[in-house]
């Protein structure tokens, strides 16, 4: 798409009640799940991956329409955050335990908040804006240089910055020692020379250490995050106890610790309610590339 069709489309979504954008994104999610066999096999490998047989078919099946209509939310809300006010976000989007957040921000500490993409993601990293202080935002480079534009407009809406993710230690060290806040993914594909090894459902896979090594170093408190919602109209962002970094004489071995800390948390939100996690992503291709063979 376009650019400009892009603009066109989403002056013509933004004009039209919300129940109604709603209701073309789930047309979409569900035109989506029809046509795309491939990321329909991409969620199913995942889940076997996780839970092995621990889901039925028909778990499985719900799981997989969820992903499609979910990441066509998030979608959606890009496009409205661009336009939404403060007051607007606030009626759609709470927080819980943001005493936690507010303890952190007295310290004058750095903060990381780590979080997945699950559930409504996009509003999750705005909320950092709205109800704390802006963060700076790693995202991956985009090839469609006007449509990052466009995307990054959005994610700066309220005042969140963002950083490309490229030789992003520099810059979050710079970040950190202003001693402001980041927000970082922590549950994206990683190459194995980048990552730690971590334990995450009985299986190894690397994840960034980043977190880890920046809150050693510097100080900076690590607040994990996670959004979710009981009807997919009202969301509540939900912070958890500052994972503490050990500092000891092993610097190797107290970020290892800290990360794996960071994946055993991820581990037990997704087990809690698996549907909200970003299935349609082949997040281990990296660490074990045979399972997604047949999905090229």
């Amino acid at each position: 798409m376009g650019y400009k069709a892009l603009l066109f489309f989403e002056k013509v979504l933004m004009a039209l009640p919300e129940s109604m954008r709603r209701g073309f994104f789930s047309l979409l999610a569900l035109v989506g799940y029809y046509t795309l066999p491939k990321y329909r096999k991409i969620v199913d490998i995942n889940l076997t991956f996780l839970f092995g047989n621990a889901m039925d078919a028909a778990q499985k099946d719900a799981i997989t329409r969820y992903s499609f209509k979910n990441l066509m939310f998030n979608m959606m809300y890009l496009m409205e955050l661009r336009h939404m006010s403060k007051k607007e976000f606030k009626e759609k989007v709470s927080v819980k335990n943001f005493e936690i957040v507010k303890k952190a921000l007295e310290t004058q500490k750095p903060i990381i908040y780590i979080t997945p993409h699950y559930s409504a993601w996009e509003l999750a990293g705005a909320s950092l804006a709205v109800y704390a202080k802006p963060a700076t935002l790693v995202y991956k480079h985009l090839k469609n240089r006007e449509y990052e534009e466009w995307l990054l407009s959005s994610r700066e809406h309220f005042g969140n910055k963002c950083v490309e993710k490229s030789n992003v230690l520099k810059k979050l060290i710079k970040i950190v020692r202003k001693k402001e806040a980041i927000g970082i993914l922590i549950d994206t594909n990683i190459n194995k020379k980048d990552g730690l090894p971590v334990r995450f459902f009985g299986k190894t896979i690397h994840q960034t250490p980043v977190p880890a090594f920046l809150s050693r170093k510097f100080g900076a408190l690590i607040i994990p995050a996670v959004i979710r919602t009981d009807d997919d109209i009202h969301y509540e962002v939900i912070f958890y106890d500052p994972i503490d970094t050990p500092k000891t004489e092993d610097e190797s071995a107290d970020i290892a610790v800290s990360t794996q800390m960071q994946a055993s948390w991820l581990e037990e939100v997704i087990r809690k309610e698996p549907k909200f996690w970003f299935w349609l992503h082949r997040r281990f291709k990296d660490d074990y590339p045979e399972i997604y063979s047949n999905t090229k």
